[in-house]
């Protein structure tokens, strides 16, 4: 049987999931943590509940796929790399470029090189992860899997920024979101609970981990997104400001003597919940501090849940209606008291969940109350199906 894997590189992470082929079956998944430092983890889970530890320093992406793929072999996950007939790269950008995931060749890889400005910290890791696995595995059917694919062809009313319209044409500037194979993913999914064609459908999709975006999909295709022209906009997130005012930046650049780069630093990583509550980045730090008391702690709870609703209310007025709101990702998937505090707000539209139901961790799983106008529907994500769905797609169409 053969297998494929699916890659994930972060500016400082690999994570990957290697699957049977055409089961569908996981057959390894792991992470390798802290990339370029001074000492990084690897954790690789396999076979019946086995488990493979391993703190040691890792160079670059390359020393960590090498290692990974040494590691495959020495717990005798696979007998040798010949059983790896296919991998998938989850890429964060691809422009106007890539409207589909596609086969990897030269000039693809060229084209993601020139897409490196736009996520400047992971186009490059991601890329080197291309590199070193084609280098180990070069017969292996290769794809590329971008997270702005499912909005690139979302209404330009929604796409663009009120700014010279030929900022766009000479420069790419609009809006581009992310994590693009979640929402598909959870759309897809949820059209199927839903026993309706995802054509009829109109969908709210919140994927809302340490990093968080929300989708209108309309008809089975992304119609906005919260996230923008990169990924710090949108909703309060973990580390990330979401929308600010762009004058308050350039306010505070000058009172605190900052560079643009410093200041978009401060906005992806020390914003958001731990910047608002100074305690922690983490929503249930953030959840056990205000249930003890502190103001800090409890305004950022409100703030985070304030954003996601006021999205979910534009886009149930943009689409003219909802049939149903998804939860995803970290937050969205075992939340129980975030869940419950962001449909609260959302009553009046009919978006009501049965508290029995809510009380449950990332398994699948309609929270509807019986008399609710408009669905809540909680689905795990999995990216990782999507990527090897799309490349088996490929495969077929090659």
């Amino acid at each position: 049987m053969s297998k494929t894997i699916a890659v994930n590189a972060g500016s400082s992470t690999l994570k990957f999931k290697l699957f049977d082929m055409p089961s569908e079956d996981v057959v390894a998944e792991g992470t390798i943590e802290r990339i370029g430092e001074k000492m990084g983890h690897a954790k690789i889970k396999y076979g019946n509940g086995q488990k493979h530890e391993e703190d040691k320093p890792f160079a670059d992406h390359a020393a960590a796929v090498n290692y990974l793929l040494d590691k495959l072999i020495e717990l005798k996950i696979v007998a040798s790399y010949d059983e790896i007939t296919a991998v998938g790269h989850r890429i964060v950008a691809g422009g106007e470029f890539f409207k589909d995931s596609t086969i990897i060749d030269d000039d693809v890889i060229s084209k993601i090189d020139e897409l490196s400005e736009y996520a400047p910290l992971h186009e490059p890791a991601e890329l080197v992860g291309i590199k070193a696995f084609r280098k180990v595995l070069p017969n292996a059917f290769a794809v590329a899997v971008f997270d702005t694919s499912f909005h690139v062809d979302m209404p330009e009313m929604n796409a663009l920024y009120s700014v010279p319209y030929d900022w766009y044409e000479k420069y790419g500037a609009r809006k581009y979101g992310a994590h693009g194979t979640s929402h598909r993913y959870v759309s897809a999914r949820a059209a199927e609970m839903l026993g309706k064609p995802i054509e009829e459908l109109k969908l709210i999709t919140m994927h809302i981990g340490a990093g968080a975006s929300i989708t209108a999909v309309k008809n089975g295709k992304s119609f906005d997104t919260s996230m923008g022209f990169t990924p710090v906009a949108g909703i309060t997130m973990a580390t990330r400001s979401g929308d600010v005012d762009p004058s308050l930046i350039a306010f505070m650049q000058g009172k605190l003597n900052l560079s643009s780069d410093e200041m978009i630093d401060i906005l992806n990583h020390k914003s958001g919940l731990l910047g608002i509550s100074g305690i922690s980045p983490d929503m249930r730090d953030i959840l056990a501090a205000a249930e003890k008391g502190d103001e800090r702690a409890q305004l950022a709870l409100d703030i985070y849940v304030n954003r996601i609703v006021r999205y979910i209310g534009a886009y149930i007025a943009e689409m003219g209606g909802a049939d149903a709101i998804v939860f995803t990702a970290g937050v969205g998937e075992n939340s129980v008291p975030v869940r419950k505090m962001i449909t609260d707000k959302l009553d009046y539209f009919g978006i009501k969940i049965d508290q029995e139901k809510n009380n449950c961790h990332g398994v699948e799983r309609d929270l509807s109350a019986d008399d609710a106008k408009i669905k809540t529907l909680l689905i795990p994500t999995n990216e990782e199906l999507m990527i090897v769905r799309d490349i088996e797609r490929l495969k077929k169409n090659n």
